[in-house]
Parts: structure tokens; sequence; C-alpha cells
């Protein structure tokens, strides 16, 4: 028999019955904002790409135009995805979105474009951990040291440049804080080497990734 008295059991009911609303509600509002959220996000990454590759450069969606699955990866460079650029069909540059996993704190996130002919289009810092006023510095935002990649390529493989100045390289480092740009630089030549080495594949898998028109 049960000892609930009739106004607990009635204000059991109400928090029943406002749970079940609130969850509907949470996901009524799911609904309506997530053709927006992907909307954003399209809208997010077409101006990265914009920002790392010339848009003069191709005449294809890159957002569309994409790879997801890693195209003969026999270093441990972490792919994510590669978007495609091309001039009247022809390949242009590649951007790939990968990760430097040595940072100060973990993974940093980065989207590295790469021309046809292996110099660096551009680069972009999308998600770090790094210490605020320190680390921070890969992004755009917080200054101009991520610009430095742009038109630089990597000669052979004993091209010693790729590295901070401190390790006899040609990048600066930050004050304080050596270990999160010498993990950027040694992931953007990584990228560099296993676009160069992978061009032909890259460009002739078909689209699995993107968004779908």
């Amino acid at each position: 028999m049960s000892t609930l008295t009739p106004a607990v059991s009635k204000n059991s009911k109400i928090l029943a019955l406002f749970a079940i609303s609130c969850t509907a509600a949470v996901g009524l509002v799911h609904l309506l904002t997530k053709d927006r959220i992907e909307i954003q996000a399209q809208q997010k990454l077409i101006k990265q790409l914009n920002q790392i590759i010339q848009i003069d450069s191709h005449d294809n969606e890159m957002f569309r135009d994409c790879i997801s699955a890693p195209v003969d990866n026999k270093s441990d460079l972490l792919i994510d995805v590669i978007y495609r650029a091309r001039l009247n069909n022809a390949p242009t540059a590649a951007a790939i979105k990968t990760v430097a996993p040595d940072g100060y704190n973990g993974n940093i996130e980065l989207l590295i474009a790469v021309n046809i002919d292996g110099s660096v289009s551009g680069v972009r810092t999308l998600l770090h951990k790094e210490t605020p006023g320190l680390g921070d510095k890969i992004e755009l935002r917080k200054g101009p040291w991520i610009k430095t990649f742009s038109g630089k390529k990597v000669l052979d493989n004993n091209d010693n440049r790729w590295a901070v100045v401190k390790d006899g390289g040609m990048f600066d480092q930050f004050t304080g804080a050596t270990i999160t740009p010498r993990a950027v630089v040694k992931t953007v030549k990584k990228t560099i080497d296993y676009f160069q080495a992978n061009q032909a594949s890259i460009f002739a898998i078909d689209s699995n990734c993107g968004i779908k028109k």
C-alpha cells in the first residue's frame, strides 16, 4: 500500500509533467535552431577557407569538395578532413584540417592550406588550450605569427629551416612559450610533406564529406 499522502502524490505528478514539458521544449528548440546552426557553421568554414586560399585560385565550392578519410597516410599526421580547391577542374590547392598533438596544453587543431606547387597558402588555428598571453599567440586575433607560414616551402628532406629560431630554424618562438610554436611548425611541415607525397590521390577520390546540395 502506498504511503504517499495525496499532497505529495500531486506534487510528484506536477514535477513529472514539468520535467516532460522542459524536455519537449528543449527538443523543439533544437529542431528549430538546427538548420541555423548548420548554416552558421557552413558560413564560418567558407570564411576560413577563403582566408587561407585565394578566392581567384578556385571556382569550386571547397566546403563540398572534400574527403574525410586520410589518403595513403604513412606518417603520424592526424588528418580529419581535406578540402580541395580547383580552377576550371584543375587542382590548385588543398586545405587540410589536422592536429598538432604536442602543444603545451594538448591538441592544437589547425587548418593548413598548401598550393599545388608545395608552398603554404595559409594556416589558421581552429582550437587550442594554450596559455593565455603566451601560447595563444598562434591565434590570428592575438597576433600575426600564424601568417608567417604563407608562401614558404619545404626545400628537401634536410630542410632544417622548419624549426623555431631557438632550434636553429626560421620561425620566431614566443617569449616564455617555445613548445607551442614548435608544435605548430612541426605539424605544418608534416602537412606539406604529406600533401606533396599524395597530391594525385587527394584530388582523384570522389567527395565523401561536406554539406550536400
